[in-house]
């Protein structure tokens, strides 16, 4: 069986989509089965030069726009080239996976679409239209959309010319989100009987901006999903706004692929809201895998210490405790709701004599130049100080630097450090980090991972320290949170994970009284809901090796169950196999 990935996250992983590609593809199950694997996506301006064109470790083997063009690959590619007006670029490159650093090769095929054939483009848009009742018109200014539109027809034939899309083998095609609808959407309309199309719901696209965008965030949407699917009303009916979203189309327009696959529960029900026709159809749960490796304790112990030490430097003081959250600070994460609990924890803490340490590692603005990391350091004390402006606080971390600065200003017993960059070493993070850290120690070394979104279909990164004994504090609106209670049989797992639940609205039933939420009312609600996490928190934090190793052994074996070989093995091979066989 060819597996085709259409993904904005072909050449490099970007997020969450090259994480579970390169989970899938690195799982023993996943390669005995799957004969081929081709990453298709569009050429991006940032892309890099030739020599990285294809990735890290690339190996190019056609590309016009590099004037890579052996006859044998000319002939296969030029007449798509010419046809269309745009250049293709076709090599292998190595995907590697995080925990174990297993590689392997994927076959990858990029389309340079900023230019384009406009009458056969145009012709492509009215069939999407009249068959899927996709509007290109209302959203070709925005390139988001056109580049996928654009990124189909070529797409789809280049991946005929090498012998994937014709009647030798079969293939399916999963367009991970709504970047890969136009290209499934061809290979729909082109009928070959052994092309199988797969929309792969990593989210919800026409929901993301309604959560984020509405005062009462989940606390809202949730409540009223519940109404709308019971009263039988849709997206649109409920939340008009949605039509001005150019992923909407696409997204809605799924529903016309041969299956779906959900990363979550709540993923299914969204998608039941969205379009009535998605409550008749295939939508296979396929959870996303988390890693399981397996550490001693003392290596969990060296971690920790590196961490508290790294504390140390900069605070002046060790931590008793170390709390992380390694997110990207946007507004889904609902990063001020680690504050609410950090700030419940202060009294309790302070009366047992012990302190904390909370590290949000994540960035907005890219990675910045260690010299400029050292300069900050030196001028005015970064992380623990902050400045408007690059290289410092740009693209909306402003917003979270202030929070941070106005959390500690009332706190003592915790302190709360924004480190904006990405990875976790010396030459990233600066001289007052320990010489011997690396990226594994802000995982290994944590007490606590919280992840308290308001909007996140799966959540992956919420549970990347399970396995290393961290207590993981997880929003009940995280996939992830369903995935652990079905491997252990609803039982739960409080030991090791504690679910945050900001849905409890007692006393609002009707969709309007719900949508009409404010800010005040889910203040009350996650003030009163940050108690009782840090109070279940307070219980099971306990300075006792017994207790830790013990939430080790616990998490890793709970890890396991959650893991990519998991997945491949009980949840996407099944599905996919159901999906050949339709």
């Amino acid at each position: 069986m060819i597996v085709v990935h259409v993904t904005h996250e072909a050449v490099e992983k970007i997020g969450g989509i090259g994480t579970v590609i390169a989970g899938l593809m690195t799982s023993q199950a996943y390669r005995d089965n799957v004969s081929r694997t081709i990453l298709v996506g569009p050429m991006f301006p940032s892309d890099p030069a030739a020599n990285r064109r294809i990735g890290m470790g690339g190996r190019l083997i056609y590309s016009s726009l590099d004037s890579v063009v052996t006859p044998s690959w000319r002939q296969k590619f030029h007449p798509i080239e010419r046809s269309h007006d745009v250049q293709i670029t076709y090599g292998h490159r190595p995907i590697t996976a995080a925990c174990t650093g297993e590689t392997v090769e994927a076959e990858v095929l990029l389309v340079n679409v900023f230019h384009g054939n406009r009458d056969r483009l145009n012709v492509f848009k009215r069939r999407l239209f009249d068959n899927f009742a996709i509007a290109s018109d209302e959203f070709e200014k925005v390139w988001d959309f056109e580049q996928y539109v654009r990124l189909a027809e070529p797409a789809f034939e280049a991946l005929q010319a090498i012998g994937a899309g014709g009647d030798d083998d079969e293939v399916v095609l999963l367009s991970h989100e709504y970047m890969g609808i136009p290209t499934a959407l061809k290979a729909v309309l082109d009928g070959s009987p052994r092309v199988r199309t797969v929309f792969y719901a990593h989210e919800v696209a026409s929901v993301r901006p309604v959560v984020e965008m509405a005062e009462g965030h989940d606390t809202m949407f949730y409540n009223v999903l519940d109404r709308a699917l019971a009263e039988g009303l849709t997206l649109e009916q409920v939340f008009p706004s949605v039509l001005k979203n150019y992923k909407h189309p696409l997204v809605r327009a799924g529903r016309y692929c041969d299956h779906v696959f959900a990363v979550g529960e709540l993923i299914q029900r969204e998608l039941a809201v969205l379009d009535k026709h998605y409550q008749t159809m295939d939508v296979d749960l396929v959870f996303n895998g988390i890693p399981a490796e397996a550490i001693t304790f003392e290596q969990r112990m060296e971690s920790r210490h590196r961490m508290q030490q790294y504390a140390a430097n900069l605070l002046g003081q060790a931590p008793t405790w170390v709390l992380t959250h390694v997110a990207r600070p946007v507004l889904s994460k609902g990063l001020w709701r680690d504050l609410r609990v950090l700030d419940a924890m202060e009294g309790p803490l302070a009366d047992r004599g012990e302190r904390a340490v909370y590290f949000m590692l994540g960035t907005l603005g890219g990675q910045r130049r260690s010299r400029d990391i050292r300069q900050m350091e030196r001028t005015y004390g970064w992380p623990v100080t902050h400045e408007h402006g690059y290289p410092d606080l740009v693209g909306g971390e402003d917003v979270l630097g202030d929070m941070v600065e106005a959390f500690n200003a009332e706190h003592t017993a915790i302190q709360a450090i924004f480190v904006n960059q990405w990875d976790w070493n010396r030459s990233a993070c600066g001289e007052r980090m320990p010489a011997e850290m690396t990226f594994a120690d802000i995982r290994r070394g944590s007490d606590v991972e919280l992840g308290l979104s308001v909007y996140e279909p799966f959540g992956i990164s919420q549970l990347e320290p399970l396995c290393f004994g961290a207590i993981c504090v997880v929003s009940n609106v995280c996939g992830c949170v369903a995935f652990a209670r079905q491997v252990t049989d609803g039982a739960g797992a409080d030991e090791n994970i504690i679910e945050a639940d900001f849905l409890s609205v007692p006393g609002i039933e009707t969709i309007d009284d719900l949508k009409a939420i404010d800010i005040a009312r889910r203040d009350e609600i996650e003030t009163a809901e940050g108690r009782r996490l840090a109070d279940l928190l307070l219980r099971q934090l306990q300075d006792d090796p017994d207790v830790m190793a013990k939430r080790l052994a616990s998490g890793y074996a709970l890890a396991n169950r959650m893991s990519w070989d998991r997945v491949v093995g009980d949840y996407f091979l099944p599905s996919l196999d159901r999906v050949a066989d339709a």
